[in-house]
């Protein structure tokens, strides 16, 4: 039987961006429903509405140590499919959910679903590309991803204004339908039969064995749940900051939708420099910028130095800046860390994605819970993280 005609790469990408824009689509377009979900939730305890963001992130780390064996075993497209029914489950018990503890266990059920779609995206595309010229695929995949989180808080703005809050998870729903069915009728399968590795313990042992061999990988996987740490940090206190420190939540969705497209702008920019430049050069300027940044930004905002005029703006542009590193390290980070591993981009993928969610959600907790009304615990929290980070990234070997 004849093989199935692969995609162009026009749609290759635009697919692929949809299916992990799935896990964007799950946080970002609940922002604005933070608020309201604390008051009927979880009223006495207000810092606690960030663990509906968080809660979904661990769900997602756990998964990918799942979903990435499973692919290398049973082909890429059966394992998203499947996730997808397991993140539709989760998004339906939350929208029947009437307390906080049972909203925070269909977050983590449909954070197990979205790990699919997360990293055996990624396989996929490193089925098909190595090297540099995957770091510049997963830059394209990711700059459309961005319209997403763009537009997402606007959305789920117009979801809670006609319907309500509880709308917003049968939204997820329709999203995870809609994509997964592009998936199965599009896409071939990039994994052929006498390429995959059968699922055993014995397997599994040899693969993780193998990853935490390689000081490549291991590196790049911690650079990367430091740079998501700043990420997961970000997304949990945002909303609180625009609302609490500046009043400004009823033009909080347009703000993220400006902040978000500097990423789509910085993937765009990193597809074409990480050709000439190279993946370590450009992941390690970008994070010594932001080490300048957030220091300067939680020395200004903790001493009382930013005038009050400038500190909106400062926000604004930090906050810039925050994204665009995401966007011109963390395609090149993944591409780094599953070069050497393309006989086990299944099983690479799903351990460096869990490993590096679950640093990042153990490090962005106590920076969200840590939230006093200021920016003061974030930007600390990020100048931090990409200290640490920077000084790895200089026991990364230089490629000639």
């Amino acid at each position: 039987m004849s093989r199935a005609r692969p995609l162009g790469q026009v749609e290759f990408i635009a697919m692929m961006a949809a299916l992990m824009a799935t896990i964007a689509f799950s946080i970002d377009s609940m922002l604005p429903a933070l608020p309201v979900m604390t008051q009927e939730l979880t009223p006495d305890a207000p810092n606690h509405v960030q663990l509906i963001v968080t809660l979904f992130m661990l769900g997602m780390g756990i998964g990918t140590l799942i979903a990435g064996p499973l692919s290398d075993a049973f082909g890429r497209k059966s394992v998203i499919l499947g996730c997808g029914v397991v993140y539709c489950l989760g998004a339906l018990i939350c929208w029947q959910a009437q307390s906080l503890e049972w909203m925070l266990v269909g977050r983590v059920i449909q954070g197990l679903g979205a790990a699919g779609p997360r990293v055996v995206s990624i396989a996929m595309v490193r089925d098909l590309h190595v090297g540099r010229e995957m770091a510049r695929v997963v830059s394209f995949i990711m700059m459309v991803f961005t319209l997403i989180p763009a537009v997402a808080p606007m959305v789920g703005n117009v979801i809670i204004g006609v319907f309500d809050w509880r709308a917003l998870f049968l939204a997820f729903v329709i999203f995870s339908v809609l994509s997964g069915s592009w998936l199965f009728i599009r896409q071939p399968e990039t994994l052929q039969p006498e390429k995959r590795r059968p699922l055993s313990i014995t397997m599994l042992k040899r693969g993780f064995s193998e990853v935490l061999r390689t000081r490549i990988v291991v590196i790049s996987m911690i650079v990367q749940g430091l740079i998501m740490a700043c990420m997961f940090s970000t997304i949990s206190s945002i909303q609180q900051i625009f609302e609490t420190r500046f009043d400004a939540a009823a033009t909080f969705p347009y703000w993220f939708a400006v902040i978000a497209l500097v990423a789509g702008v910085s993937s765009f920019v990193n597809a074409r420099l990480v050709m000439t430049i190279g993946m370590r050069s450009l992941i390690t300027f970008v994070i010594a910028v932001q080490v300048v940044m957030s220091t300067l930004m939680a020395i200004l905002n903790g001493t009382g130095l930013m005038p009050e005029a400038l500190a909106f703006p400062a926000q604004i542009i930090w906050t810039m800046t925050m994204f665009g590193m995401l966007g011109l390290s963390m395609g090149n980070l993944n591409a780094l860390a599953l070069e050497p591993l393309g006989h086990l981009a299944g099983l690479g993928a799903s351990f460096i994605g869990c490993i590096s969610t679950m640093i990042a959600v153990v490090l962005s907790l106590p920076v969200g819970q840590a939230f006093n009304g200021t920016n003061v615990p974030l930007t600390t929290g990020v100048a931090i993280f990409t200290a640490l980070a920077l000084a790895l990234m200089q026991a990364v070997p230089k490629r000639r």
